[in-house]
């Protein structure tokens, strides 16, 4: 069921809800424009909407404007920095981070403020993700290079930085149960996992022969230790075993019928996702054993499918049926959309 759109600034390439309690209400939205010429420059945004698709209510109260942006994460609820942060992986080789505050003033919604930024290479930042304490995040660099920094009382610092891989490295991702652990995937066709207990860090385990084409995305199963999820050009969203860390197995996988860009697990119900699937459109996967199955497919945008997030809710909050929220967008034109699954086994 729609529930809202409207027209970003420029070309859509993520969406986050933020997880955080009193911000769950909080989507953030980030572009990259490339313009091009005698002096190129690539230009982007944040912008933050409120969100209450009850109410049919979607309003932009905040923006700011950077450098084209490739990727942005809240940090996760229970870490160590106080408040809501959001991080930026830029094109400028910049981590930037923000810290969500309060207007002064009492007027309504809230603002992002810069809290620091370090450039991390002279190569372009593609993807970031934090480990589950917020205390470190890891980047991944166009040069194929993976960057560990530490994010401690606002300050950023470079722990480690390695050439992981032979091309761009679009996904890299801490291991949720074992943060000790580092996932990266690259247009190279490799999915790796690292060891940061070593330094440099060791390969724990290198797979060079389940994708066809480039690894688009790497996520954690939060609600199965042992599973962990990956998108490809190749079409396919794959399941993999990690319980032999030197040697997973890839159980199963399922073709999407496009380039399977970014995977969101639902925040309460297990097994199941949200796959932005390039040009197809989003797809809600169900995953049981080795059963996996479409239940849902939206098609409503008409460029790249980039940015999806599942809206965060409290599941104990008794009498009250939260259905679920989705917000979407696409890239070149520029659309970003609040929707429902109507699907009975998640509205």
């Amino acid at each position: 069921m729609d529930v809202a759109h409207c027209y970003l600034d420029g070309n859509a390439d993520a969406v986050e809800f933020c997880p955080h309690d009193s911000y769950q209400h909080v989507l953030a939205a980030s572009t990259y424009t490339l313009q091009e010429g005698d002096c190129p420059s690539r230009s982007g945004s944040i912008s933050l909407f409120n969100v209450d698709a009850n109410m049919g209510r979607f309003d932009l109260f905040h923006r700011v404007d950077t450098v084209g942006i490739f990727d942005i994460k809240w940090s996760p609820v229970g870490g160590s920095n106080v408040g809501s942060l959001l991080a930026q992986a830029d094109a400028d080789g910049f981590l930037r981070t923000y810290s969500l505050e309060d207007s002064s003033d009492g007027a309504e919604g809230s603002f992002l403020k810069e809290i620091n930024g370090v450039k991390i290479s002279s190569s372009m930042c593609l993807c970031l993700d934090w480990n589950p304490s917020a205390t470190s995040i890891t980047v991944g660099l166009s040069d194929g290079s993976v960057s560990i920094v530490s994010v401690l009382e606002s300050q950023i610092e470079i722990q480690q930085q390695w050439k992981g891989h032979d091309f761009e490295l679009w996904a890299t991702s801490f291991d949720i149960h074992q943060p000790q652990l580092v996932y990266s995937g690259s247009d190279d066709c490799k999915f790796s996992c690292w060891d940061l207990r070593h330094s440099p860090s060791k390969l724990a385990f290198q797979n060079i022969k389940a994708h066809k084409m480039g690894v688009c995305c790497i996520v954690k199963s939060p609600n199965d230790p042992n599973t962990v999820l990956t998108g490809c050009y190749d079409e396919h969203l794959r399941v993999w075993d990690v319980r032999s860390i030197s040697k997973p197995v890839n159980e199963t996988s399922i073709c999407l019928g496009g380039g399977v860009w970014r995977i969101k697990p639902h925040p309460i119900l297990p097994g199941i996702v949200l796959a932005a699937c390039m040009h197809n459109g989003f797809a809600v996967v169900k995953i049981e054993g080795d059963n996996t199955e479409v239940i849902e497919t939206y098609s409503k945008h008409e460029s790249l499918a980039y940015g999806a997030d599942w809206q965060k809710c409290e599941s104990n909050q008794e009498g009250k049926n939260k259905s679920s929220v989705v917000a979407t967008c696409s890239f070149y034109d520029r659309l970003l959309r609040i929707w429902m699954p109507e699907s009975d086994i998640i509205s």
